[in-house]
């Protein structure tokens, strides 16, 4: 399995010029106030591994890991994992970065609304790759990609409309009563998410025709 991690890793570091380029971008807009650090951890992060996907389709990749032993869940598995190595390595990245760039501009750091948009940004990132991989997985790169932002921006549009008309206080002051178990609820919620995202993309890929 260490194989199929290494593949990953790999396929990202081929781009590391191109990701080094927009970290540089968003770090000055950060700089200057235009943007938040903190949602660049979901964008890298799901841009990277879609990129890995639209590799593997290219090259063939899946008729070929299929053929050694234990191919097709250590194939699963190991696109898993490297996430998980990847969001590790970026939310370290970013959050040093967010740090510097706070006490450079104020002298002061706010640590915890800082790591309160960070731990958001991890979450919201691990929500939507445990939605894209069994998309992925199912539909190829190419339709994923394309229905994954149609259900993004469609939830948006939606949820937008329906603020109006529901009355969201009682759902504010039930985010308000589990605010203090935060630490325990977003990694045990995320743990689920991608356990049963990884289930459902071992299931797809063991019934899918190379």
């Amino acid at each position: 399995m260490l194989g199929f991690i290494k593949k990953d890793l790999l396929m990202i570091k081929s781009n590391i010029k191109i990701l080094a380029i927009l970290l540089l971008i968003y770090v000055v807009m950060a700089f200057q106030g235009q943007m938040d650090l903190s949602f660049l951890l979901p964008f890298m992060s799901v841009m990277i591994m879609i990129s890995t996907f639209s590799y593997d389709t290219f090259n063939k990749w899946d008729a070929y890991a299929v053929t050694m032993p234990n191919g097709r869940k250590n194939s699963v598995r190991g696109k898993y994992i490297a996430t998980i190595i990847l969001i590790s390595i970026t939310t370290i990245l970013i959050t040093v970065l967010s740090f510097v760039i706070s006490y450079a501009k104020t002298n002061v750091i706010d640590f915890e609304n800082m790591i309160g948009s960070i731990v958001g940004s991890v979450f919201a990132t691990i929500l939507l790759q445990s939605f894209m991989y069994p998309a992925m997985y199912k539909f190829g790169p190419e339709k994923a990609r394309i229905g994954i932002f149609v259900v993004v921006f469609g939830v948006a549009i939606i949820g937008g409309a329906v603020a109006k008309y529901i009355d969201l206080s009682s759902i504010i002051k039930m985010l308000d009563s589990i605010d203090a178990y935060w630490m325990i609820a977003f990694p045990v919620t995320m743990i689920l998410m991608l356990s049963i995202s990884y289930k459902i993309s071992e299931r797809i890929y063991f019934k899918k025709e190379m």
